[in-house]
């Protein structure tokens, strides 16, 4: 055992921690030392979508102490920066275990510290709280969600005065604040009289925006067949409406599914990413020959679209084809009131080319940033004199307008049916559209490779994979020289045929990215809120009919596996 944890541990069983707390970690010290091991060896940390980790006591865990040290922090923060305002901060929570009694003592930290809070009444969609930070005039905003994440799951995400989630210089700003005080220096007495229970009226100027942004009088509302499902999260609340009051009266919600339930009982992953987590909504589509499928995540971040491919045959559409479907439309529809040509797009270095071509084509800018939709949301506050059309990243997430300042599946549900709704009354489908796209832009295949990799050991063979790629570089790939890479750890890219190399101009992450003479992409990246390895494969080629898809796709998937292989992920 390592001693510095024993005596770290050792520490949470003074007076400052409650006795049901004290007790378990007496019992730790006492019967358990690996699993002390794992919850005292580090604290946890903030990562690409803010603090999330398995709910426990533990410098390592989630919990009352290790959230209430996080909102002293920041109470003690916002004062510094706002010293003469009256601060306000909004709080949303999901459907997980413990969400709405962590919200309740985040509340009570901040009121104990005079601050001003909105607590949402009951849970509420994550792109709503983003939302809400502007609409009430916040200074930041904290949603309790573990958004995908298995069930042992919850976090704590940041927002701040513009709806988008912590960036620099606040986030290493905070993370100090953090680091300077001790657990003892919580504020737990909570003030009632500064806590405003919000809900319905904030959910009508959010519902009022979505219908604002995400629909485009399409005609053929009233022919489109939806089956909706929630995953057992929180997108309920809302998205039903939204699609009721733009006038999809044809949709049909996944019964099962539909109560929000942090076990999450009918799926294995909560995730839209996953083609199991649409198991049933995909029957109920066959059942009533229905034209989409749309899921949500747990917080309604992101979305997965499933649509009828030529065969008719339902299939779920990856996060990169629904990112350009939705970018190409919005596109279509500034270009029809007038482009200027100084609009942009957003995306992320480990998304698909294809939004490079795209803007390309329509002769605007699209701007290219690290994962994480925080990224995309800066994008919008450092360039305020360039209009935002819309911007998305492989892992399901799409944002339209800049409204809210996160991915948002609730206007991009809106925008997906839109785009179904228009391409279904013109006699064609999403699919078909899809297809044209490649004809148009270029044939562009991705996919992911996601390893898990947990706890400690896990966390250092994650570490030793990165190690090798960068001290052994790949020279060639599925039969293409590499010919450029990428470390966005040490913020340098390096043409391998000249051996010049230049700075990556933005915040140091542990990415890599190799390019291959023949334009493929290969890029590697530990999660920043999962134990997880994240390996991500894009090719191309150009493609001149319809006729020629199902070869080009097969071989484009061949050439994939092929790298997978050679890279020894298979």
């Amino acid at each position: 055992m390592n001693t510095s944890v024993t005596t770290i541990a050792q520490t949470w069983l003074t007076d400052t921690f409650d006795n049901e707390t004290r007790n378990e970690v007496a019992q730790l010290i006492a019967n358990n030392p690996q699993e002390l091991q794992e919850r005292f060896y580090k604290n946890l940390e903030f990562g690409t979508g803010g603090m999330r980790g398995i709910m426990g006591v533990g410098t390592n865990r989630i919990n009352k102490y290790t959230l209430g040290r996080n909102t002293q922090s920041l109470s003690n923060y916002l004062k510094k920066v706002y010293p003469q305002d009256t601060i306000k901060v909004a709080i949303a929570y999901d459907c997980r275990h413990n969400s709405q009694s962590l919200a309740q003592i985040v509340s009570d930290v901040f009121s104990a510290n005079g601050i001003q809070v909105y607590l949402f009444e009951q849970l509420r969609p994550t792109p709503e709280l983003s939302f809400s930070v502007k609409h009430l005039g916040c200074h930041c905003g904290i949603v309790l969600t573990a958004s995908h994440n298995p069930p042992e799951y919850n976090g704590y995400k940041v927002y701040w005065t513009d709806g988008g989630q912590l960036v620099p210089p606040q986030d290493a700003e905070i993370i100090q604040e953090i680091e300077s005080i001790d657990f003892s220096d919580i504020k737990f007495e909570s003030q009632p009289s500064l806590i405003t229970l919000i809900g319905q009226e904030v959910d009508e100027a959010f519902i009022t925006a979505s219908l604002k942004n995400g629909s485009f009088n399409t005609a053929g509302r009233e022919n489109l067949k939806i089956v909706f499902t929630s995953l057992h999260g929180t997108s309920i609340t809302i998205i039903p409406e939204v699609l009721k009051r733009a006038g999809y009266d044809q949709l049909h919600i996944v019964s099962e599914q539909a109560t929000p339930d942090g076990n999450f009982p009918t799926v294995k992953s909560p995730n839209p990413e996953e083609p199991e987590a649409l198991t049933m909504a995909l029957s109920q589509a066959e059942e009533i020959n229905a034209d989409m499928v749309i899921g949500t995540d747990p917080d309604s971040d992101r979305l997965g679209v499933a649509v009828r491919n030529l065969e008719g045959k339902m299939i779920l559409l990856n996060g990169n084809q629904t990112m350009v479907l939705m970018t190409n439309f919005l596109l279509n529809q500034w270009k029809t009131k007038g482009l200027k040509g100084n609009e942009f797009i957003g995306s992320t270095i480990v998304s698909t080319p294809m939004m490079l071509s795209l803007a390309e084509a329509y002769g605007i800018d699209c701007k290219v940033g690290l994962t994480g939709f925080k990224w995309i949301a800066k994008m919008i506050k450092d360039h305020p004199h360039q209009p935002f059309i819309g911007g998305g990243e492989e892992s399901f997430g799409f944002m339209v307008g800049d409204f809210v300042r996160d991915k948002d599946a609730v206007t991009a549900s809106l925008l997906a049916c839109e785009m179904a709704a228009q391409a279904k009354a013109s006699g064609s489908s999403l699919y078909e559209t899809l297809i044209q796209m490649y004809i148009d832009f270029g044939f562009y295949k991705e996919r992911l490779i996601s390893l898990t990799k947990k706890g400690i050991s896990g966390q250092e063979e994650i570490n030793h994979m990165m190690i090798q790629l960068r001290n052994n570089p790949l020279k060639e790939i599925g039969g293409s020289k590499i010919v450029r890479i990428e470390d966005y750890k040490s913020s340098i890219a390096t043409d391998i045929l000249s051996g010049a190399t230049s700075t990556i101009d933005v915040p140091k992450s542990n990415v890599l990215i190799y390019y291959t003479e023949d334009g493929s992409k290969i890029a590697a990246r530990p999660s920043g809120t999962e134990p997880k390895i994240k390996f991500y494969f894009s090719v191309n080629t150009q493609m001149k009919s319809i006729d020629d898809f199902a070869s080009t796709e097969q071989m484009l998937e061949t050439k994939i596996d092929t790298i997978i292989k050679q890279m020894k992920l298979d």
